[in-house]
């Protein structure tokens, strides 16, 4: 199998006195690119240039979505209410929904990772839970108080998904850092996996060949699933389905 090119998307901030740097900076835990790289494929990093999207596309075989301290602007899933926790980064989503359209519309292998599978559920038609705590009742921690590299919570694996197909098994420990999560399952998005509270932890699109989103960090590879997932996710990129490399 040729190793694939898998671009990544990138974080920004805006810099300042007290930051990192006083000017504009990306940046990336290393783990995203560890993840790919341990897969067998090529990890590279997509600086927020719209202009390029179709340039980059043309040079890698699969998108990574990473997660990020950051939401959707509910606009674009069609609400006019808006949480007060909301914080939004619009250059970075409007360059990852530019990316993601024209991923998807070339049915290039697609995984979202935390706010990365939110953003590709709005791209599929789907709505947002604007924070957990206010609308899901006796939910759980999804913003967890232990370090991300333990789990926080289990999720349920539907059965007759292909990521139930990756991952064999039916019940996942998973790590969890979000105050968001799709709200729906429009026409097109299979719900994959869902936590005990039943908020829903996994989805996938019926209508392309991989385009899967998990709320959980699978990058700090703290299941074998969790390995699984980025090694099905890169078999595909290399033109490997994924579900014949998890029957494999």
């Amino acid at each position: 199998m040729n190793a694939p090119v898998i671009g990544i998307t990138l974080d920004c901030e805006n810099g300042g006195e007290a930051a990192w740097s006083r000017f504009p900076w990306y940046a990336l835990r290393r783990h995203y690119m560890d993840a790919v790289a341990k897969a067998g494929g090529v990890p590279i990093a997509l600086p927020h240039h719209r202009a390029l999207v179709d340039a980059y596309l043309d040079r890698v075989d699969g998108l990574v979505l990473t997660g990020g301290d950051f939401d959707i602007d509910p606009s674009l899933y069609g609400s006019s209410r808006r949480h007060a926790t909301i914080r939004t980064k619009e250059e970075r989503t409007h360059f990852e929904w530019a990316l993601t359209e024209k991923a998807l519309a070339r049915d290039m292998p697609v995984l979202g990772i935390c706010g990365g599978m939110q953003l590709l559920h709005v791209i599929l038609g789907g709505t947002l839970i604007q924070h957990i705590p206010d609308e899901v009742q006796d939910a759980l921690a999804h913003e967890q108080p232990n370090p991300r590299d333990e789990a926080g919570h289990h999720v349920h694996i539907e059965s007759g998904t292909l990521l139930h197909l990756i991952c064999g098994v039916d019940k996942l420990a998973v790590n969890s850092a979000h105050h968001q999560a799709p709200k729906d399952s429009p026409g097109g998005v299979r719900v994959s996996a869902l936590a005990p509270d039943g908020v829903i932890e996994g989805i996938e699109s019926t209508r392309h060949r991989f385009a899967l989103g998990v709320q959980w960090h699978p990058e700090f590879l703290i299941e074998s699933a969790d390995e699984r997932i980025f090694a099905a996710f890169v078999a595909e990129a290399a033109g490997m389905p994924a579900a014949e490399y998890a029957k494999g």
